[in-house]
Formats: C-alpha cells, structure tokens, sequence
C-alpha cells in the first residue's frame, strides 16, 4: 500500500507582499493569488488592484499581454496571477505586477453590497454591520481589527514575562459572579445556569495555584442598555496577582502592560496605525487620583453639582479626562478608592476608611476601560462581609473553600478590550471595534 506522508507545512511558490518588496525581486517573474479590490479600465490598460492579508497589490491588464478577458474579472472575484515585478511609486506598496497568466480560482455569485473599496464607506454604521463579512473586507476596518489583535499580542506577551500562566475558565456557571440580575438564563439539561459575567471568582482561586494568572475571554453582561459605550458579549482582558503589597502593583502592572503595548503596536502594527492615523497615547506616567477628590476637582473646575456621591456618571468620567489632559496633559487617569457600595462584596474596604475601597478605575480619553483592586484574601473577612450584606454562601462553596485553605494577599482586574480599541483608535461607538456586536439589538450576523 502506498502511504503518504506530511512532513509540515507545504512551501508554495505563491509569493506575499512582503516577499515581493525585496529589491531582488525586481523584474523577477512571480506567481501572486488574491481577491480582486477593484478595477480601474483606462482602455487598453487596466489595473486590478488584489486584496492580499498584507495589503493592496497592483496588477497591469494590457491588451494583447494576457490572454484572458478583462470582461471575466469582477470585483471579488479571486484569482492567481503570474507577471513580472516593477517598481511604480504610484502603486500601494510601490511594486506592480505585469500579467501574463490569469487563472480564475473562484466568481462572486452577486455584485459587492458596499463600495469597500473605497477609503470612507458613506454607509450608516447599521448597515455595515447587517453585511459585517463583506464591510470588514474594508482596508481601514481590517485595520482596526489588526490594531486590537496587536493589544491582545502585547497582553500575553508582557503578562508571559511578569511569570503569568494563562488559564481558560468555563463561561457557562450555575451562578453569577458579582450577584446582581444583569445575568442571561439558560437551561443546562433541565437545570437552570447562567452565562459567566466575569471570569471573577476562578480567577481568583487560582492564584492559589499559580500566584499570577491572565485570561482573554468573552464575558456576558444581560444590560439593557442602548449606548455607544456598551455589548452584550465584550472580550476582557483578566489577570489576578497573588503576594502584592497593595492594589498599587496591580496599578503599577496595567501601567506596564500599557507601556509594552504601545511600544509592540508601534513595532509591529505601524501599517495599520498609519492607515488609520492613530496617534498612539502617553503612558510614559499615569496620575492617580482619589475618587471623591476627583469629584470635587471636576465639580469645582466645570461648575458642576456632584448629584451622585457613590458612582461616577460617564459625563462626570469624560470631564476627569478633560481636566487631566487639560492640566497634566494625561490621556490616562487611574481613579482610586471607590465607595464600598458601589463594589462587589470581594472588594478590600480600606482599613483606615471602611466607607471606601482598595479599587480603582482606569480611564481613557474620559472613559473607564478597566476596574481592579484588591480583594478580601481572609476567609472570616469574606464571610463576614457575605453575611453584612444579607448575601447567601450558596452556590459559592466552590469559591469560599479556596480561602477557607489559605489565600495570599491579592488582587487583579478585568479590561474592555473593544473599549480600549476604541479610545486607542478615536472612535465614538464601541461596535466599531467589535467585530460581530452583540447587543439589545443584534444577534446577527
């Protein structure tokens, strides 16, 4: 019997952008494949600019050089081409491709809904994302989404080095981490379940595995809310540190992340950051300040009446943006001491004001991408404040027993990843960096 084997992946002598820019390339014959971007007949010459996943790459349909009909090539259609290198600075990327063989690999069935190839697309952002797989085909909406895998890269990447072991935790759970009703029901074999508001509580109990943990998952929020600033189903970006001295390193620990990342994204995404001419932010240092300081400061300086003591309201967090960036020249503010009412019953009070927290929010350009802090470490604490605040233990054995056995000091928190696109990128509405949004809405495509 003749058996075949693989040995790894298979070399092809397709070439990529990157490939195609060495200067030896240079009038070199080459095979290059991709989606046809658009087509712009000039009479006896035309260019069919091919969409690769580096980039535009110009090809030239003369008449009489390629036997092949230009009447066969549509947008969207995808195809393999073979042709000769030049340079032509007018050209994306400065090279061309002379066509001398065209051979179709596949024929869109209808004509393009949207004119992706254009720069802007003047279609209402609803409609974008009612045909999102065609919208995202978009050279400037691939790069949004370029830029946020870069933020992902940079969060493993930084939280590898601090000693971080990347966990995955189960997002379907009997009960939700933070109580509260934003939590969306299912049934689980006749039995009622939840989907994971936060991974919180498993997180958690793995610091007294592994000291240091991180996640990027999906967590699910059942709020009826209709904003710009809001989903259903957001990706966030988790870590829990054991042994910390005060919620401070955890600050100081986003504070790197935000330093690594920026410095990763302007390495290895200056393409797409030049695409979507985004000035990347200062995180050289962040200032702090306390929650109810900050109150006062914006209160004071924009002649506002502080209405609700507990909470910020997104106006009140845009106007700490605009007075930090306006006086310190800050694009980030990490507000701390939250009021303990307004934090989840594992938030550590403060010992020296048990009205406040060991917490903080970090914002951005105005608004909150990240909330953390410490977190009660001793089981009596956590039980007494369990019962403090007329909560039941059921449903949370699974979680007390992890400090019933011993808990270092720690804390951690949790980012919006599509909320931190969207301030990075300068955009006003979050579902412009969510990829498939879900929301009151939407449950499609």
């Amino acid at each position: 019997m003749n058996m075949e084997y693989l040995s790894g992946v298979s070399t092809k002598e397709i070439f990529e952008i990157s490939q195609l820019l060495a200067p030896e390339m240079e009038s070199r014959e080459v095979k290059v494949n991709g989606a046809v971007h658009t087509i712009r007949d000039m009479g006896d010459v035309a260019f069919v600019v091919l969409r690769k996943r580096e980039g535009l790459l110009q090809c030239v349909y003369e008449e009489g050089k390629v036997m092949f009909p230009l009447s066969d090539i549509k947008e969207g259609t995808t195809m393999e081409v073979t042709g000769t290198v030049r340079a032509e600075e007018r050209a994306p990327q400065g090279i061309e491709i002379c066509m001398t063989e065209i051979k179709i690999l596949s024929q869109p069935a209808a004509p393009m809904p949207l004119a992706i190839s254009k720069w802007k697309m003047n279609t209402s952002l609803e409609a974008r994302l009612n045909m999102r797989a065609i919208d995202l085909r978009n050279i400037r909406e691939r790069a949004k989404f370029k830029i946020q895998e870069g933020i992902v890269r940079g969060f493993r990447e930084f939280l590898y080095s601090q000693g971080f072991t990347e966990i995955r935790t189960p997002k379907i759970g009997a009960r939700g981490a933070e109580g509260g009703a934003n939590v969306f029901k299912l049934d689980y074999f006749h039995r009622p379940a939840v989907l994971a508001q936060s991974p919180q509580f498993y997180k958690q109990m793995m610091v007294g595995v592994y000291d240091r943990v991180f996640e990027t998952a999906p967590v699910f929020r059942a709020e009826k809310h209709n904003t710009k600033r809001h989903l259903n189903e957001y990706t966030s970006l988790d870590f829990e540190m054991g042994y910390i001295d005060s919620f401070l390193d955890i600050c100081a620990m986003e504070t790197g992340f935000l330093q690594y990342t920026m410095k990763f994204l302007q390495e290895h995404y200056e393409k797409e950051l030049k695409i979507l001419d985004v000035t990347l932010p200062d995180t050289e240092k962040i200032p702090m300040v306390r929650f109810d300081k900050a109150k006062e400061m914006v209160s004071e300086k924009y002649d506002r009446k502080i209405k609700n003591p507990y909470d910020l309201e997104p106006e009140e967090e845009a106007l700490i943006g605009q007075l930090f960036k306006e006086e310190y020249g800050a694009d980030f503010v990490f507000v701390t001491h939250y009021p303990s009412k307004k934090r989840p019953f594992y938030a550590m009070d403060d010992p020296e004001d048990t009205r406040f927290t060991l917490s903080f929010d970090l914002l951005f350009h105005g608004m909150e991408i990240t909330t953390g802090g410490q977190r009660i470490h001793d089981y009596h604490m956590l039980t007494q404040k369990i019962a403090a605040r007329g909560m039941t233990e059921e449903g949370m054995e699974a979680y007390l027993d992890a400090f019933k056995h011993g808990m270092p000091p720690h804390g951690g928190l949790g980012i919006g990843l599509e909320r931190l696109t969207m301030k990075l990128l300068g955009e006003d509405n979050v579902r412009e960096t969510t990829m498939f949004p879900r929301d009151l809405s939407r449950l499609e495509p």
